[in-house]
């Protein structure tokens, strides 16, 4: 007799063997006796019960078996199988009626007084018995019988529906690799459906297969021990299963539990002999955790498959705490560490809705609005979980899980709809630590059709660009004033004072000033430097407003389409933060507009005692010579003009009230003038705004008449008409006091009353043109003119040297900040140096009264062509001079 173990059983008659010492397998069927037949048309009557009783008396227990008889014709052996206890198997098999002893059996029962002679009388005495007994396939009645389908079921998805996340008792019938089986599901105790069922949370390495053709495919590594550990637990034992989901194949996902309870799934892991599989976390739901935790266990033993992986160093500065500073996107942020330094974070295993997804783009701006308003100037707390190297034009990122609030921040983003969880590659460790979570969340978001899984995208109007011209700022310039604070986003800070803000309800961006300071330059590009402090201006700015939610008080616009006005952030003003730290200096004639002049000036006191910034060599005595040295300045003699250009040292402070891309100016004289015009403009609001003196013009204006007109702001000013639309009943007026035209409607003009005549105070702006240069006049270029020279000249006091007068009484200028060192440090020069004007060839009597300053703007000039600045971009655009 040998002995082996019972490793399955196929038939009420026939089993697996497995030696003990080798390994080696053998099918061995019992001689003398025929077992009811489990067939795929139908089981006979008994045929499940007799394999039954045979499979719970013998599987996996250990046997003495002898070989009989051999069959060549059907390659079978057949022999006695003797139990643990000294029974012959088939005697008990007869003995209970679950066999038939075979009518041939004599043939190859030998002698009666040999060993298969008195096998086959005990047989056959015990069948006798049976019989009289009516026991098993003796029986009268047909309770053997049992319906079997041995198909799959053709439609999974509804055969889940069904039994799905209910325990089945089964049995394991074939374990083809270590995760996927055929199981036999005991649905009723006459009902039992086979299914081909993968094992749900993990996969284990291919096993060696044979196909159709008895080609051997060797399988992976540990992919054959992975199928024998299997084997050795479940094969055709009783299990209970659950079936928790479909594949993309069609092929039922499903848990294996034993009958103690045990997961053969996590078993599987903690060996080192499978991996956890992403795909079926949405089946699991929470119970994928355990499948990690065993899966960590074997990595960290370094067990089997992942005997070679190299864990990763812990770095301590892996965890940090920062403040969020911008949101690039919904999976994509920047956030700030205690010392300032700013670092660009990946929300790790999720995505943001794909631009390239026409069902997804749309709700780009949502998830990102969505993220914005959760995180932006909030401490978060950020582990790095990995990083992706630079490759295919990528910047290398680093991975990171983002905490707010107890809460990680990807996957608010996840159930919100916002964002799609990434599918990583089975090696794939830089990844979320709550990744299952994540995928349940996506599903749930998806079932539920939040965010970028509605059906129906949002509707994103284009934004309207309220600053593109001077005629878009005024149409809502008078809406923006009466609203006073209006809810607004930063949404780009391109200087300490100068902003790019949204206004959600109107769906406009626009530009946005600081209206009462002068914060100083930074420079916009790397040819250009920064004046001092600039860049600590736009730093100080850009960390307190950048895409944050403000308020802004518009009071008027510039000569460019921007908005000036006062900016709030959580109640404080913005531009008195700047002045209080020494970034940025008072404009006392603009600010006193803002009503917040004596708020900002002792704002700008403050800096000055503690020595902050721009002030931090500042003195009380500095400050009074340079105040001297200023008035004696602009108090230079004036010169006469003669019939021969001389060189002239004439200056004068000045406001620059208008300019146009021609080159044309408006000047406000700074002087007794001034107060006398603010004066009397005090009395002139107050004057128009008496209804009783509402009464319109008599009889059509003409071109030349001084009138009351109304402007955009809703206020009266001195004007003077240059030209009528008789069609539209507007006129074209010329604001004589601050030299800007506008377009006004008859109703809104008042005569002019005596007391308020040019006699009384002559008109407050003369006209000017900038001395030796002359503007391009390009399209493509004038609004970036306009915005230059704005920032270089709006509201601020400055001083201008006649350089010369013309016949008509227009001043040619060279104007000057007023530290400048002297006229060779012009604002003329910058803006040659920029690109942005020329030096004309043909100057006259210009160009000797004025050679040296004509030949620096020339090398000025030089510069920018070399550079390819602003004009000199489209080549040499010069006018021909004749």
């Amino acid at each position: 007799m040998i002995i082996a173990t019972v490793k399955a059983v196929t038939s009420g008659d026939t089993v697996v063997l497995k030696s003990t010492k080798s390994g080696a397998e053998k099918v061995l069927s019992l001689a003398f006796i025929s077992a009811p037949r489990l067939r795929r048309e139908g089981d006979e009557p008994y045929a499940f019960k007799a394999r039954e009783f045979i499979r719970r008396e013998v599987v996996n227990t250990s046997v003495q078996f002898k070989v009989l008889y051999n069959v060549p014709q059907i390659n079978r052996e057949y022999g006695v199988i003797v139990l643990e206890d000294g029974r012959n198997l088939a005697e008990v098999l007869v003995h209970e009626g679950m066999v038939k002893v075979r009518e041939d059996s004599g043939k190859r029962g030998g002698d009666a007084d040999s060993e298969e002679g008195i096998l086959l009388q005990k047989l056959q005495i015990y069948e006798e018995q049976a019989r009289d007994a009516e026991k098993g396939v003796w029986s009268k009645d047909e309770d053997g019988r049992v319906e079997a389908i041995y198909e799959n079921p053709t439609n999974p998805t509804s055969f889940l529906e069904m039994f799905k996340g209910k325990e089945i008792d089964a049995i394991i019938e074939r374990v083809i690799s270590g995760d996927r089986f055929s199981i036999r599901l005991i649905l009723e105790p006459k009902k039992h459906q086979y299914i081909l069922l993968l094992l749900a949370g993990v996969r284990t390495p291919q096993s060696t297969r044979i196909d159709a053709n008895q080609m051997v495919h060797q399988g992976e590594e540990y992919g054959d021990e992975a199928k024998d550990f299997v084997e050795t637990r479940l094969l055709m034992r009783t299990v209970k299963v659950q079936l928790l989901g479909v594949s993309p194949q069609g092929q039922l996902v499903g848990s294996v539990l034993h009958h103690n309870g045990g997961n053969i799934a996590e078993i599987l892991a903690s060996h080192g002999l499978a991996r956890c599989v992403d795909f079926h976390s949405a089946f699991l739901g929470s119970a994928m955790a355990r499948l990690r935790d065993a899966e960590k266990y074997a990595k960290d033993k370094k067990l089997r498959i992942y005997k070679g992986l190299v864990t990763k160093k812990r770095d301590s500065n892996n965890e940090f705490e920062a403040v969020v500073a911008r949101i690039i996107s919904a999976d994509t942020i920047v956030v700030r560490n205690k010392a300032g330094a700013e670092r660009k974070i990946n929300l790790s295993s999720i995505r943001q809705p794909k631009p390239s997804d026409p069902a997804q783009s749309p709700f780009q701006a949502d998830a990102k609005e969505f993220l914005r308003k959760k995180l932006i100037g909030k401490h978060v707390r950020i582990h790095i979980d990995g990083k992706r190297p630079a490759q295919e034009g990528y910047e290398e990122r680093e991975m990171a899980t983002v905490t707010f609030g107890d809460k990680n921040v990807a996957l608010g983003l996840v159930e919100a709809g916002y964002a799609s969880v990434i599918r990583h590659r089975a090696t794939d460790e830089d990844r979320s630590p709550i990744w299952d979570d994540l995928a349940a969340a996506e599903d749930v978001a998806r079932s539920a059709q939040k965010g970028m899984y509605s059906p129906k995208a949002p509707q994103t109007a284009k934004m309207i660009e309220a600053s593109e011209t001077i005629q878009k700022a005024k149409s809502y310039l008078s809406f923006l004033q009466r609203q006073k604070k209006v809810p607004a986003v930063v949404d780009y800070v391109a200087s300490g004072s100068r902003f790019k803000v949204i206004i959600p309800k109107e769906n406009a961006r626009l530009t946005f000033v600081l209206s009462g300071i002068k914060a100083p330059r930074t420079a916009r590009n790397p040819t250009e430097q920064s004046e001092p402090f600039g860049p600590e201006a736009l730093d100080y700015v850009s960390k307190r407003t950048m895409q944050r939610d403000v308020e802004i008080d518009v009071l008027d616009i510039d000569r460019v389409g921007g908005f000036i006005g006062t900016m709030y952030i959580n109640g404080q003003n913005v531009a008195r933060g700047l002045v209080e730290e020494g970034l940025a200096s008072v404009n006392v004639y603009s600010a006193e507009k803002t009503g917040h002049a004596n708020e900002l000036l002792a704002a700008e006191n403050k800096a000055k005692a503690a020595h902050k910034g721009m002030w931090h060599d500042w003195s009380p005595e500095k400050e009074a010579a340079e105040a001297a040295e200023a008035a004696g300045f602009a108090n230079a003699s004036y010169i006469k003009p003669t019939e021969t250009i001389q060189s002239r040292a004439d200056f004068r402070d000045i406001m620059v009230s208008h300019f146009d891309v021609s080159g044309n100016l408006k000047l406000q004289i700074v002087g007794e003038g001034t107060a006398k015009l603010e004066a009397m403009m005090l009395e002139f609001r107050r004057f128009y705004n008496n209804p009783a003196n509402s009464k319109p013009l008599d009889g059509m204006p003409k071109a030349g008449m001084l009138v009351a007109a109304k402007f955009s702001d809703g206020s009266f000013y001195r004007a003077k008409i240059k030209h009528c639309d008789r069609v539209e009943k507007e006129a074209e007026v010329l604001y004589i006091d601050y030299g800007n035209t506008e377009r006004v409607s008859w109703t809104d003009l008042r005569p002019l009353a005596p007391h308020f005549s040019t006699e009384k105070l002559k008109a407050q702006t003369v006209d000017a043109v900038w001395s030796f240069i002359k503007f391009p006049g390009l399209d493509m270029l004038n609004d970036d003119v306009r915005e230059f020279v704005s920032e270089l000249t709006e509201n601020k006091q400055l001083v201008a040297n006649v350089d010369h007068i013309k016949a008509d009484g227009t001043l040619m200028v060279t104007i000057l900040e007023p530290g400048a060192t002297g006229p060779d440090d012009s604002i003329n020069r910058t803006i040659c140096q920029e690109g942005f004007a020329y030096v004309p060839k043909k100057l006259g009597g210009l160009r000797d009264a004025y050679g040296e300053r004509i030949k620096g703007l020339e090398e000025a000039m030089k510069e920018a062509e070399q550079g390819r600045l602003g004009m000199w971009r489209f080549g040499d655009v010069r006018e021909d001079e004749e």
